[in-house]
């Protein structure tokens, strides 16, 4: 240690007078030039200055003052080099350039030494705020240090005296090697363990897991403490997250080249496109870091290969799986199991145990991938799995076995299922599956209504045949209809509440079909007004008995008595005008009406001329072609009422 006072300068072992030359040369401990004040300034006599102590160059290394040792050693290079001009001159220092030579080979190595302790603190001993410190101040100063050199570097370039042999240090070359060789050596040695789980990893899963843990960490580490270290210029973030993404690429890379089992493979490609870019996408790291640039872990040469293998063994684990399910349904339906029943219906799992198997598969490829749209390939062979789903029901149906109906009456429930499921969930299937698949349910659907409600029209087709007749219209014959429909409904009980309430109005709107196919038969005769008005009280009243009987059993079809209430009303007007506009209502509602049902209801009517029902018919036809882009009622009706 030295000591500097206001009149003389002495070491500490008591040595002699310094000249003013050497005191220029001085630094304190930032590293700047200590500016004497004894030699042109008089101070009051009996003050003396405080002594200015200056540590030696062994005293920073000790202190890890990196940067000012790294000062005091360029100051004495100036010294010795900056006045030489032949290689003679240097023979005469022989000594004090060797010195000079020594000392900077152990800044150089306290330098990469420190550089080398940069993450060492990444484990344990975090929370010790006195070592995170210290090792961020060594780490500050050592990076100072290797800037200055670089400035020398540079400096001495452009120098025409003799240059020492250690220009140019390139000591930013060496430090950016040393932080390589420290990234490198961390990734192969990391150490995290694996991670803790009840299944035993393999060692692939083992290696890749603890090297993805370590450079999270690292790169943490290096957002949080290290960068406050580097100057902005340097970008040291980046330079750390290109050194572990090429590590990190090199070694994923090398066990992919391997033959990996299905779960092994699985499980690189889940680190390569999903939990790795989730690192870099952690807000802390995202922030400083250009992910963008970094890239994918595997090329497409080796990703795409291990992407389709993994699709194809999926996809057949999921057909596989699916046919299974329907298997073992076939089977207990061959055994005459019937289904069992859950809040008193007719389940069935088929659709459940499916839908759950089909999310979690595409659901887990997602991430397996990084891309939800390839993920959606597993359901590309899906249509055929449900063309299988609709010829086992139809193969029900047609053997009418005695646990058919049951079965049939479970399966409505597997079909809302799906279809909720498809209109819902469209990530988990291409569009042109999901929409042959809704197709498929919605054919299923018809299937099954016309299966169960069979029964129903055949113990009512006595009461049908009733409908538009003089006893109907004298006799009140519809009361008959109505206790029929009621006694046979609970017969249609047994599939869930949703599907049974759209089974119900499949049956009223079968009923009202041919309540309206019978009426336009033309058995009934309306000569006069006054049949005609009793006709339209009757189909009036028709209509409300038949929809407060359904509404009360849990279907609200409005439309369908909308549209008896208007055909009554049709069969009540007594002008062309009026009967003009009623009809358009219809037309307008309902763009199935045709021509034809027009002039079957307007035959009814006996007082209407054949050129009046013309009129009335050409009136609908010419308000359609001017609103032809209004779409009417989308339920189809009067296409299934059938006139000759």
């Amino acid at each position: 240690m030295r000591i500097r006072s206001g009149s003389s300068e002495t070491d500490s072992g008591g040595g002699g007078w310094i000249p003013e030359r050497l005191q220029r040369l001085w630094r304190n401990p930032a590293g700047q030039v200590a500016v004497s004040s004894t030699t042109d300034e008089r101070r009051p006599s009996g003050k003396e200055e405080v002594p200015v102590l200056i540590p030696t160059f062994e005293e920073n290394l000790e202190e890890q003052h990196l940067c000012e040792a790294s000062q005091l050693l360029i100051d004495r290079e100036k010294q010795l080099f900056g006045e030489m001009t032949e290689t003679a001159d240097l023979q005469h220092h022989q000594a004090e350039v060797e010195k000079l030579s020594a000392d900077r080979e152990a800044l150089e190595k306290l330098i990469l030494q420190t550089v080398l302790q940069s993450l060492s603190l990444c484990v344990g001993q975090v929370d010790n705020e006195h070592l995170v410190s210290a090792q961020a101040s060594a780490l500050t100063s050592a990076v100072r240090a290797v800037m200055q050199e670089e400035e020398q570097d540079q400096l001495w370039k452009h120098r025409c005296r003799i240059q020492p042999d250690w220009r140019p240090s390139n000591w930013k070359k060496l430090h950016d090697s040393t932080i390589r060789v420290l990234v490198e050596s961390r990734m192969d040695n990391p150490t995290f363990p694996s991670a803790a789980s009840h299944t035993e990893q393999s060692s692939v899963q083992a290696d890749v897991y603890s090297m993805g843990r370590q450079l999270k960490e690292d790169l943490l580490w290096v957002v949080t403490v290290v960068k406050d270290c580097y100057p902005p210029e340097m970008d040291i973030c980046n330079f750390y997250a290109e050194l572990y993404h090429k590590t990190f690429r090199a070694r994923i890379k090398k066990l992919a080249d391997f033959c990996l089992d299905d779960k092994d493979s699985e499980f690189l490609l889940r680190w390569v496109n999903h939990s790795y870019p989730g690192i870099l996408q952690k807000p802390e790291l995202a922030g400083e870091i250009d992910v963008e640039a970094l890239g994918k872990l595997l090329p497409n040469d080796i990703l795409d290969p291990m992407e389709e293998q993994y699709l194809n063994k999926q996809q057949a684990d999921l057909m596989r799986y699916i046919r299974q399910v329907l298997t073992e349904a076939k089977e207990r339906w061959n055994k005459g199991e019937e289904p069992p029943t859950e809040d008193g219906c007719y389940a069935s799992h088929v659709a459940y145990d499916i839908i759950q198997f089909i999310n979690g598969m595409v659901t887990s490829a997602a991430v397996a991938l990084g891309d939800p749209d390839k993920a959606k390939s597993l359901t590309s062979k899906l249509t055929d799995l449900m063309q299988s789903f609709k010829a086992f029901q139809e193969e029900v149906v047609k053997h009418n076995r005695s646990n058919s109906i049951t079965l049939v009456k479970a399966n409505l429930g597997c079909i809302e299922q799906f279809r909720d499921v498809l209109s819902r969930m469209t990530h988990l299937f291409p569009d042109g599956v999901r929409l042959e698949c809704l197709s498929l349910l919605t054919d299923m659907t018809q299937s099954a209504h016309a299966y169960l409600l069979s029964p129903v029209h055949k113990v009512l087709k006595p009461q049908y045949q009733k409908l538009g007749t003089d006893d109907w219209l004298n006799k009140n014959q519809f009361e008959n209809l109505l206790k029929g429909i009621e006694s046979q409904l609970h017969e249609l009980k047994g599939s869930t509440p949703a599907c049974y309430q759209k089974l119900l109005g499949q049956l009223y709107q079968e009923v009202a079909v041919e309540y309206v196919k019978r009426l336009l038969k033309g058995k009934v005769k309306l000569k006069d007004r006054q049949r005609q008005e009793k006709a339209y009280v009757t189909v009036k009243e028709n209509a409300e008995s038949l929809h407060k009987l359904f509404n009360r059993m849990g279907s609200n079809e409005e439309w369908l008595k909308e549209i008896l209430t208007k055909i009554a009303e049709v069969l009540k007007l007594q002008d062309i005008p009026a009967i003009q506009m009623q009809i358009v209502l219809l037309g307008s509602a309902h763009r199935d009406l045709s021509e034809k049902h027009v002039s079957a209801l307007l035959k009814l009517k006996k007082n209407i001329s054949k050129s009046d029902r013309k009129t009335v018919k050409e009136t609908l036809t010419d308000t359609r072609k001017e609103n032809n882009d209004v779409d009417g009622n989308t339920q189809p009706f009067f296409c299934k009422v059938v006139v000759s």
